[in-house]
Parts: structure tokens; C-alpha cells; sequence
């Protein structure tokens, strides 16, 4: 017969503050995207333009960038088929591999990226930065680095 553990629950203000970070993940995230509607984008088109331009050659593997967009390949692919609808984003295929893709940022993406890019930031600024001192937001970098960490390395995992 297997013992039972008691389950750990949280404490009061364990509680509180993953509350707090799951009431500030929602409204910040919903903020953000809100921002980005008048331009045409969502979240994920802004962070896979993101990382496209910060991509050597403007240009990832799909499998790369479904990684890197905690995205399935199925989700990104159909992401990918509206952004080049809009003709941010083409694919191309890979040289080396015969079956694999590469996503690759248009002209037109890049200066949608320019174009974008100081707003997005203002509104983070607005939204997030200027609201902690220099001290808190250290400190919250320092709180959330371990978890970071741990989370990373749970990816793949089943």
C-alpha cells in the first residue's frame, strides 16, 4: 500500500504573489497585443518578426522557430501562412535538408519591424518598466532568472 504525501498548498502569501503574477501575465500580455492591433499584429506575429530580425540572414528554420515561439510545428506553419499572406515572412527551402523550411523576413516585414519596433518598446516602458524602480526591476530579474532556468530545462520533457 502506497503512503500518501500531504500536498504541500501554498501559503497565504504564496498565494498572493503567484496570483498576482498570473493576474499580471494576463493583463499585460492582453495590453501589449492591444497596442500592436493598430498595426495589424499579434504578439506572436511581433515576436516571430522579432526573431527573424535578429536572426543571422533575416532567416530561421521552421523547426528553429517554433522552438524559439514555444509554437508546435502545425501552429507555426499556419502563423507562417497568414504572415506571408501579409507579406511579412516568406519560406524558402533549406539547401541541406530537402525536407526542411527556412522563414524568412520580406523587405516588407523589416520595415513593418522598423516601423513597430519603437512602439512596442514605448509600451513596454509604459506598461512594465516605468512602473518598478531600478532596484525592484533587478530584484524581480534576480526572482525570475532560477525559474527561467528550471523551465528551459523542462522543455521536451513529458
Amino acid at each position: 500500500m502506497e503512503t500518501e504525501t500531504a500536498t504541500p498548498w501554498l501559503t497565504d502569501a504564496e498565494q498572493c504573489a503567484w496570483r498576482t503574477h498570473l493576474e499580471v501575465n494576463r493583463l499585460l500580455t492582453y495590453q501589449l497585443e492591444k497596442d500592436l492591433q493598430p498595426f495589424g499584429l499579434t504578439m506572436n506575429d511581433y515576436e516571430i518578426l522579432v526573431n527573424l530580425s535578429e536572426s543571422e540572414g533575416v532567416r530561421m528554420r521552421m523547426s528553429d522557430l517554433a522552438s524559439a515561439t514555444l509554437q508546435s510545428k502545425s501552429r507555426l506553419s499556419h502563423q507562417i501562412t497568414r504572415m506571408e499572406n501579409a507579406d511579412l515572412v516568406r519560406r524558402e527551402n533549406c539547401e541541406s535538408d530537402r525536407r526542411g523550411l527556412y522563414a524568412v523576413l520580406t523587405e516588407h516585414g523589416m520595415e513593418t519591424m522598423k516601423k513597430v519596433a519603437p512602439h512596442h518598446v514605448a509600451s513596454v516602458r509604459r506598461h512594465f518598466i516605468d512602473l518598478l524602480t531600478p532596484e525592484a526591476l533587478a530584484e524581480l530579474d534576480r526572482g525570475l532568472k532560477p525559474i527561467a532556468e528550471h523551465l528551459r530545462g523542462q522543455r521536451g520533457r513529458p
